[in-house]
């Protein structure tokens, strides 16, 4: 399997990370039309703004906490030339649960729903980590 292959999961979840990026300024600005915010308190306090907007605000957080080990578990793949076809489902798995929680967090934000995404993804980190180690132990 093409090794480069394992950049399509990474570059899809860059995407929904952008994606994310871009509904913070759409929420805001709907926000700020409609309600009336402290000017001078939101620029450094996030409490100024509504839940529709924390909880925007607190996913584009997620994306920079468990997708770094993501990231770095895909980038160890690519450079043991350890992708498989496996490998690359987790990865796929891993993004697809990713888009899952966006939904959930920035939608119904409920608990018991975004612990189970959030747990499940974790697995398929695990996982992947575990990918990663096979690849460790085939070079030596």
């Amino acid at each position: 399997m093409e090794s480069k292959l394992i950049f399509y999961p990474v570059i899809a979840q860059i995407i929904l990370t952008f994606i994310v990026y871009m509904l913070l300024p759409i929420a805001k600005s709907r926000v700020l039309k409609t309600i009336d915010v402290d000017i001078n308190r939101r620029a450094l306090h996030n409490d100024t703004w509504p839940d529709s907007v924390l909880k925007i605000s607190n996913n584009v957080q997620n994306q920079f906490e468990s997708p770094v080990l993501f990231y770095a578990l895909c980038f160890m793949l690519w450079a043991l030339n350890s992708v498989s076809s496996f490998a690359l489902l987790v990865a796929f798995g891993y993004v697809i649960l990713r888009v899952v929680h966006v939904f959930v967090h920035t939608g119904s934000n409920k608990i018991s729903v975004r612990k189970k995404v959030f747990m499940a993804s974790t697995l398929l980190l695990i996982i992947l980590c575990g990918c990663v180690i096979n690849g460790l132990l085939a070079v030596n």
